[in-house]
């Protein structure tokens, strides 16, 4: 009997993206229902950030249109042609902020997940203001305390978040983490979704390519993935 030979031709970007996001998707369903919660009110943020612009065009081919990245000037070099295209992605800013970088944070993303301190609240508000736009806002939470990490200390988010609120008037609908690499993550997801209830916000941000499945069985409405979806990103252009 002679061998079979498989005659399909390599695998195409888009197709290999399509079967990623394809993946995670069934286990974000998953994940969802062996909790009891519904796959729906879990959504995933397909992080972006120093992948190659075709890669991410093979996510929009595929139909995904909710992306994370870190750095507001690599996003500004990749989105604004995307978003003529696709006018209906929404775009997260999953890094740090610095208050320079204001303006054009809020010309270009829809979601601002890493409000951290008053200075940047307050210019937030202030730079929509003069925009006219009204972004949604996430309070990240340094779940860790680690020092080397951007913000809020679990104990201080309470009145950081009412700050953001009643005196400067950010739309807060949610709280951000990213867990110490060295420590199990389930016991600052729960943490998050603690502090979330305590604060009234619905939203939770929480998870990455290697532990999202506990961060949705621990309550995440937002996972954000970008190795499962789009490969090892190519660090050398960082």
């Amino acid at each position: 009997m002679t061998d079979m030979v498989d005659h399909r031709g390599p695998v195409s970007l888009e197709a290999e993206i399509a079967g990623n996001l394809g993946m995670i998707a069934e286990k974000i369903v998953g994940a969802t229902i062996s909790v009891g919660r519904d796959p729906n009110a879990v959504s995933l943020v397909a992080v972006s950030k120093v992948q190659p612009i075709e890669r991410v065009a093979a996510a929009l081919a595929a139909g995904h249109r909710l992306f994370g990245e870190n750095r507001v000037q690599e996003a500004q070099a990749k989105w604004p042609t995307l978003r003529e295209r696709y006018p209906d992605l929404t775009l997260h800013l999953i890094g740090p902020l610095q208050t320079n970088k204001v303006r054009d944070a809020v010309a270009l993303f829809d979601v601002i997940e890493t409000v951290d301190r008053p200075k940047l609240a307050k210019a937030l508000r202030e730079e929509m203001d003069r925009q006219g736009l009204n972004r949604t806002c996430f309070v990240q939470v340094n779940t860790g305390e680690e020092p080397q990490k951007a913000g809020v200390p679990p104990n201080e988010v309470d009145a950081f978040v009412a700050f953001c609120r009643d005196e400067v008037g950010l739309d807060v609908a949610g709280l951000m983490c990213i867990p110490p690499i060295d420590d199990g993550p389930a016991l600052h997801f729960a943490l998050l979704r603690e502090i979330a209830r305590r604060v009234d916000v619905e939203e939770l941000s929480m998870g990455m390519s290697g532990d999202f499945v506990t961060a949705i069985e621990l309550g995440a409405t937002l996972v954000r993935i970008g190795t499962a979806v789009f490969g090892t990103r190519d660090r050398s252009s960082q």
